[in-house]
């Protein structure tokens, strides 16, 4: 044993003496002691010393991710980290060692940050830890260099393992150091030899947290133990825990004797039960999660469980946006799970729809909460049915498959208005609170808007990703049968005097990404060709430069219009121009590295770009004389509306003899907007300010060329990112031009699908005096449909066709 000459010979002998009663400092011979490095390469021993410098902790990870700090100020008291030198920060050479309790009060940084740096013998066993090399279960340690630490009491344990007790419960407290006294408070203060000597159990009738130090004089008191106690709430069945609303009314309470039949088994963790003695409220549920990790538990089992009842966020964007709605839950990590009976037969699934439980079909919340109202608030509604097992007879699916989930209402949907494709559209008062989000965990299952099952899908309801859904498999669902819908082809034929335009987003596509497919371009050519019979002039939306993601630099989409336009060609259509304006660099919003733009391809043989220069990224274009300054131009682009948005693109037409000017939009997107079943009523649109001043903006300039030439045409088009009935696009429309989306029967008007919901992004306006001689066609050849199905975008393109002459 090495000591400093400071120690005298019966500091020595006291030394040993400690020892042997408090073992928890203990030096080896130097042929017991290992390295770290040695530590490292021979795991899986027991009882093995190691030695090395401290040089920090384990902030978090595990493997190759595992997460170190090396410096303070230290949060970390449950680990350290050694190794062979003092500043090493390699990860294959430094060891995470975990610091019982005994140890740790002494040893870990967050409380000692001296200790950084000290040479330590620690003696346990070489077992992984955070899935590497480690050590763990320590018995003992010392410091090689300098002054041991002095010898202490072992911490005070208690005779309860668990945190959730019955009530009039007994606690002991005991501790390792024989004839130690042992010292405890009930009111959460911290301990000292004036509390309460431990001499009998202590009765737990209420939720309580005892303090605890083991005393011997000599020894250095112990560190203070803590041990909390819930008292369980007995008897409350499933409907008392889960109550009328959204929260549970013994939210964070522990509970006892909860009695259920498993359901569905999510994962090993998560399982769903119901009350198989259901109370006479509609209001409040008979279903729940429990949480426990490795719970065992199969359908059919009638279990007792005690645990914790939390609200929990169980997956979704809450981590982001905190907008996300919790589930009621059982947390049986620390309480129990009995199993009283096997094989009993499931209760019946309660009907949602017509022949059922009619789900509301106008409001999803119209009083912030203020009201449980299941019977109006579609919010409220599916709240009630949390956790419980439900059907959907002939379900209509009315959106394309993604993620794994069907969008569907009940009945074939012969009690909604469904649209043209067989989805539901929205309207400026109803975002269709009937819509059931049905997740059976198979991306790969093919559906499309149209689709129906002939039978019922059985679930149980739970939440997650902002929306409720039912959970099923899909070796569950019933016979599948595809409808009719059919990609479209535009009801707009060519006529020599009337110019053709379409607004089509193609989806982030460039020349080179590794996910631009041959047949991504060849879909899009063929849209373009054959559904949209060739228009004179596209505004194309989410153009990427040349290389796509790769973030070098690249802004220039020569590259990728090359490509479209010359599969075009190839499938018969003309030979498309195209023109744009390179954004800066990143400064546009959308992949990093794709620098999406918008731009158009024109006919060359109808349509003709007026002379003009082109504009640079930087410069805003104006209109003088009859013509812009600019062609093509960008609308005010260095204004901070634009910020991390594209810029319009005004280009300049001419047609036989007459001038258009066409811009190409792309607002920003809906990102960050608050879901709409989500724990904010109403959802606060974000996004929503930003595209009000782009809109005055583009509305601004449109009134500009409108006082210099009253009789000038305007069009504008593209990925508007808003409604028709929005603020957004009054604002655009102003008092100067119409939106043409809206002379599209109402059956018709969608552009995009989003969550189930149809809807129109996508728009076309033209100054009212263009207005009586306009045609508009929405072509319905991908919102509505998978890649699977052959569509080569996740939007609708619009088609405008218009008599130019004699418009004034």
């Amino acid at each position: 044993m090495k000591m400093t000459k400071k120690f005298t010979n019966i500091g020595i002998m006291l030394a040993m003496v400690l020892s042997m009663i408090l073992p928890l400092q203990q030096t080896a011979s130097a042929a017991d002691v290992l390295t770290v490095g040695e530590a490292i390469a021979n795991q899986k021993q027991t009882d093995q010393t190691v030695e090395g410098y401290i040089v920090g902790t384990v902030k978090g990870g595990s493997g190759t991710s595992i997460s170190y700090q090396f410096t303070g100020p230290f949060t970390q008291e449950t680990n350290l980290v050694i190794a062979d030198s003092p500043n090493e920060t390699d990860k294959a050479k430094i060891m995470p060692v975990q610091l019982p309790t005994a140890l740790r009060t002494a040893l870990n940084l967050k409380s000692n940050p001296d200790n950084l740096g000290k040479k330590v013998q620690i003696t346990g066993d070489l077992l992984e830890y955070f899935s590497v090399p480690g050590h763990k279960n320590a018995k003992y340690f010392t410091f090689v260099d300098g002054t041991p630490t002095e010898p202490q009491v072992e911490d005070v344990t208690s005779s309860l393992t668990g945190v959730i007790v019955s009530k009039g419960t007994s606690v002991s407290l005991s501790t390792a150091t024989p004839d130690a006294a042992i010292y405890y408070t009930v009111d959460g203060s911290n301990p000292t030899t004036d509390s309460t000597l431990f001499t009998a159990p202590i009765v737990i009738n209420d939720d309580v947290t005892i303090k605890a130090i083991a005393v011997k004089e000599g020894l250095k008191n112990s560190s203070i133990a803590e041990f909390k106690y819930q008292v369980a709430l007995s008897g409350l069945r499933i409907h008392d825990i889960q109550g009328a609303g959204h929260n549970s009314p013994v939210a964070d309470k522990a509970v006892e004797g909860v009695e259920g039949i498993v359901t569905k088994v999510v994962d090993d963790r998560n399982f769903y039960m119901q009350d198989l003695e259901p109370d006479n409220d509609s209001n409040t549920s008979e279903g729940i999660l429990v949480y426990k990790p490795d719970h065992g538990q199969t359908v059919g089992n009638v279990v007792s469980v005690n645990g914790q009842v939390k609200e929990w966020v169980l997956e979704g964007y809450s981590d982001k946006l905190k907008t996300d709605l919790a589930m009621t839950e059982i947390n049986a990590q620390n309480g129990s799970i009995s199993i009283l009976e096997e094989h009993h037969v499931l209760p019946s699934a309660l009907v949602i729809g017509m022949f059922g439980l009619q789900q509301p079909t106008k409001v999803i919340d119209n009083d912030n909460f203020k009201e449980f109202d299941p019977q109006e608030d579609g919010i409220d509604f599916y709240e009630s049915l949390e956790g419980m097992l439900v059907e959907i007879n002939n379900p209509a699916v009315i959106a394309p498959q993604k993620y794994g989930e069907l969008v569907v209402l009940p009945d074939r949907g012969e009690y909604s208005r469904l649209n043209s494709a067989g989805g539901l559209n929205i309207t400026e008062f109803d975002y269709n609170p009937e819509r059931i989000f049905v997740d059976m965990g198979d991306e790969d299952f093919v559906a499309k808007s149209g689709d129906y099952f002939e039978g019922a899908i059985t679930g149980v309801v739970s939440y997650g990703f902002s929306n409720y859904k039912v959970l099923t498999d899909v070796e569950d669902l019933p016979a599948f049968v595809e409808g009719n819908t059919k990609p479209e082809v535009t009801r707009i034929h060519e006529k020599h005097k009337e110019l053709t335009i379409a607004s089509f987003n193609v989806e982030n596509f460039t020349a080179n990404e590794k996910g631009t497919s041959d047949e991504k371009v060849s879909r899009i050519a063929d849209s373009i060709v054959h559904n949209l019979k060739s228009p004179d002039i596209v505004g194309l939306v989410e153009m990427q430069d040349g290389n796509g993601s790769t973030n070098d630099g690249t802004t220039d989409a020569k590259e990728s219009a090359d490509r479209l336009i010359a599969e075009i060609t190839a499938q018969g259509g003309p030979e498309y121009v195209y023109t744009d304006i390179a954004p800066e660099n990143n400064q546009d919003g959308g992949q990093p590295g794709g620098n999406i733009r918008v731009g158009f391809i024109y006919n060359p043989e109808r349509v003709s770009l007026a002379e003009g220069t082109k504009g640079t990224s930087t410069e805003a274009v104006d209109y003088k004389d009859g013509k812009l300054t600019l062609n093509p131009g960008r609308i005010d682009p260095m204004n901070p509306a634009f910020e991390d948005s594209r810029k319009p693109v005004a280009a300049q037409f001419d047609f036989n003899g007459e001038s258009v000017i066409v811009v190409a939009n792309h607002f920003n997107s809906k990102g960050g907007d608050q879901p709409l079943f989500g724990k904010n009523q109403p959802p606060f649109l974000g996004s929503e300010e930003q595209r009000l001043q782009i809109s005055k903006i583009v509305n601004g300039f449109v009134k500009d060329v409108k006082e210099e030439d009253k009789n000038a045409k305007v069009v504008l088009l593209g990925d508007f990112n808003d409604f028709e009935f929005t603020k957004s696009l009054e604002i655009l429309k102003g008092e100067e031009l119409t939106n043409m989306i809206e002379k599209v029967p109402f059956n018709e008007r969608f552009t995009y699908s989003y969550q189930g919901n149809a809807q129109v992004l996508d728009h076309i306006l033209v100054t009212n005096n263009m207005a009586k001689k306009t045609k508009v066609d929405i072509v319905h050849i991908n919102s509505q449909f998978m890649e699977e199905h052959g569509r080569a975008s996740d939007h609708d393109p619009v088609l405008i066709q218009v008599k130019l002459d004699k418009v004034r």
